[in-house]
């Protein structure tokens, strides 16, 4: 008699959970892992959820770009698409088809008169491709990031000393660092007094030589004294504030360059200051420092610190407690690691936009290739209760363990199996409505206007209840962190680690809306190749030229150009109650408020060809999938409501961020202190604390470790990251 299979719940279907049903389904195991997934609503993707609107048209949770240093999502998702083996003739047959490179990134700052200024730079690609084997060399290492970052100092300055004397020839690139020599203790002593002898740290060209001796000290930082380490960099520190500061005051090239030159003397001060080059926690030694803070005690001046570019990094992170824009936080050792990782360890290109949704791009082929893998879909499932066993029914020596899953069921279908996907122009992909043809009284539900996937909406057609033994052997909790007190109440009543997790996790709200126009980006007076753009004003503080998805698109009058805007959304003072159906409308309708003012206001200093002489925005530009002849130049406000707008307030769609002191109350997809019980997340203890694809999916590798020991944990890319 064969051996039965061991049966997983897997509870959502976001990046973490989608990623341990892979995991725990690969040939490899040969079948010994039975996976259903139970997915609230129609369709996977969690916060990275997107469907096909009026006219195809593409509309998602928010603004999702994958990183070139996502290593562990793209190589999941490489063997996604290979194992596909979609024909040549398909759209997206291989994965480098779904992504547009962009080398392109900028940040925005504002002038004392109210006007923004876009300061924009050239990321080269970087060697190889993300997902690729890595090298024998480890570039995940506190020396390695020293030496990095010795080397971009030294070609900072080197710009510097160029825009100085106009018509000296330029530096070699940042992305190619040059080698360092060897050089002993003694040798640095003596290298060291010369500079200080001569007074060579009074010009630039001293500074470059010293920064090349300092580059070539750290990668060996435990050959050599660390007060003499330290004295080096103080001094090239001091001496590089004296000669930058005059040249920043009438140069904002110079300036600019001057604000990363301070962050980075001062990251690497902080590093040789709190050693943690050999502390076995890494940057995780830090992380009770909020980020700028650290960089204040170890030099970074306001300037810096109040800077675009310090700005941008925590836009991009979503990085604001409650969504109040004035209460900027990120973990200083999170912080650190992620701006590193970030900068240089990209490989290919520093930023991948997709080319369709992330719904087309990565959830539906992930779904394909899981249906074909054996897995089970369970849609509008909405969790209830995880149920523990009775603790005073415990035998001796017995481990708390769940013993049923309690559901929702929010529709019936017609027959039996939900079918998710739809095809646009050959690519299969999401609805961005659940498909009410297939539902059980589906014209009903439809009238009624039921919200699936809201919170608020409680509305059900059944319950379901699933037992241990009987219905399943092991879960995979793959929720977000928001929906653990209304699901956990019993683990959250008798744990106080999970208590203690859920109390300082934080998540934030977002806000998002896409419009689409009858001018190209040029036109309407952006001068750049495709771009990301973050530290821009608020509401809406990080915006994306999306041109490459159009072509996905199905519109009776073409679009010249698509941008995509996101911010947090701050919270209310009072928690909402969770019986107030209006909620979500409120805040819709406030949504759709700050966009139009947005764009009314603001736009302007994107964009300048994009309004009226009355500085309004240019109404008449958006294209309605409705319309039947273009508008006039009397086109009001009111076209706005034929765009895309959200807001993402469910509990579980709460975006997770990384406040100081937050991070060592996470709890690890590997702690098994529930015997049947793993979680997944990027809320999770998972190497990378921080809301994004790729700690998502270094979550859902290490919960599929915890059940089947695969993938071995030395191959999750950087999850033993000091």
């Amino acid at each position: 008699m064969s051996e039965q299979p061991v049966r997983v719940a897997i509870i959502g279907g976001g990046c973490a959970a989608i990623t341990a049903a892979f995991e725990l389904t690969r040939p490899e195991h040969r079948g010994r892992y039975a996976v259903t997934v139970y997915q609230l609503g129609w369709r996977l993707g969690g916060k990275g959820a997107s469907g096909r609107g009026p006219a195809d048209r593409i509309e998602e949770h928010g603004l999702h770009v994958w990183m070139g240093f996502y290593e562990n999502a793209f190589r999941l998702l490489r063997e996604c698409y290979s194992e596909l083996g979609r024909p040549p003739t398909a759209p997206f047959a291989e994965w480098q088809d779904a992504f547009h490179r962009s080398s392109f990134v900028g940040v925005a700052e504002s002038s004392p008169g109210g006007a923004w200024r876009d300061w924009t730079g050239y990321f080269p690609p970087g060697k190889g491709l993300p997902g690729d084997p890595l090298t024998a060399q480890n570039p995940f290492t506190v020396t390695s990031y020293l030496v990095r970052t010795a080397s971009l100092l030294g070609a900072l300055l080197r710009a510097c000393q160029a825009r100085a004397t106009a018509g000296a020839p330029p530096g070699p690139r940042p992305d190619e660092p040059r080698t360092a020599s060897v050089l002993t203790a003694e040798g640095l002593t003596e290298s060291m007094g010369r500079l200080f002898k001569y007074g060579l740290l009074a010009t630039l060209a001293g500074l470059v030589e010293a920064v090349g001796i300092l580059e070539a000290v750290l990668g060996s930082l435990g050959d050599y004294p660390p007060s003499t380490v330290l004295r080096l960099v103080n001094a090239v520190a001091a001496n590089t504030r004296h000669q930058l500061e005059k040249l920043a005051q009438d140069d904002d090239e110079v300036r600019r360059l001057w604000e990363v030159v301070d962050l980075s003397l001062a990251i690497m001060r902080g590093i040789v200051r709190f050693g943690l080059v050999t502390d076995p926690r890494g940057f995780d030694a830090i992380d009770e420092y909020e980020i700028s803070e650290w960089l204040r005690l170890n030099g970074a001046s306001q300037a810096a610190l109040d800077s675009a570019f310090m700005r941008g990094l925590y836009s991009l992170a979503l990085a604001y407690e409650d969504g109040d824009f004035r209460r900027p936080c990120v973990a200083a050792g999170q912080g650190l690691r992620g701006a590193l990782r970030m900068f240089f360890t990209y490989r290919g290109d520093l930023f991948w936009k997709l080319r369709a949704g992330m719904g087309d791009v990565v959830f539906a082929p992930f779904y394909e290739a899981l249906k074909r893998r054996g897995v089970r879909f369970e849609f509008f499932h909405r969790l209830e209760k995880v149920r523990l066993a009775d603790a005073a029914q415990l035998a001796p020596g017995e481990r708390p363990h769940v013993v049923a899953l309690e559901f929702d069921v929010q529709a019936a279908m017609k027959d039996g199996e939900y079918r998710p996907l739809v095809d646009v122009k050959g690519l299969p992909s999401w609805r961005a409505k659940p498909d009410y043809a297939q539902l059980v009284d589906g014209d009903r539900l439809a009238r009624e206007g039921w919200e699936f996937e809201s919170f608020w909406d409680r509305r059900k057609v059944a319950t379901k209840t699933l037992r241990v033994v009987d219905d399943f052997d092991f879960v995979v909790l793959g929720i977000g962190v928001g929906g653990i007190p209304h699901a956990c109440a019993d683990i959250l009543a008798r744990d106080v680690r999970w208590r203690t997790m859920v109390d300082h996790v934080k998540t934030v709200a977002t806000q998002s809306f896409q419009i689409w126009m009858r001018e190209d980006m040029n036109a309407l007076g952006w001068p750049l190749p495709t771009t990301t753009v973050s530290a821009f004003a608020q509401p809406f503080d990080t915006w994306a030229d999306m041109d490459q998805t159009l072509p996905q698109e199905s519109w009776p009058t073409a679009p010249r150009a698509v941008a995509y805007f996101c911010s947090v959304l701050p919270d209310p003072a009072a928690p909402p109650n969770p019986f107030d159906v209006d909620y979500p409308r409120r805040r819709r309708e406030e949504v759709h408020r700050n966009a139009i003012r947005f764009l009314n206001r603001d736009i302007v200093h994107l964009w300048p060809r994009a309004v009226r002489p009355t500085g309004q925005f240019r109404w008449e530009l958006l294209v309605d999938p409705a319309e039947v002849a273009p508008p006039g130049p009397e086109a009001d406000e009111s076209r706005f409501d034929s765009q895309y707008w959200t807001v993402n307030l469910n509990p579980s769609d709460r975006y997770t961020i990384a406040p100081p002191g937050s991070i060592r109350h996470r709890i690890s997809p590997l702690d098994n202190t529930y015997d049947n019980l793993t979680i997944a997340g990027d809320w999770t203890a998972c190497g990378f604390n921080e809301g994004c694809v790729e700690a998502a999916v270094m979550s859902g590798r290490l919960a599929a470790h915890a059940i089947a020991h695969w993938p071995a944990l030395e191959d999750i890319i950087g999850y033993d990251h000091p």
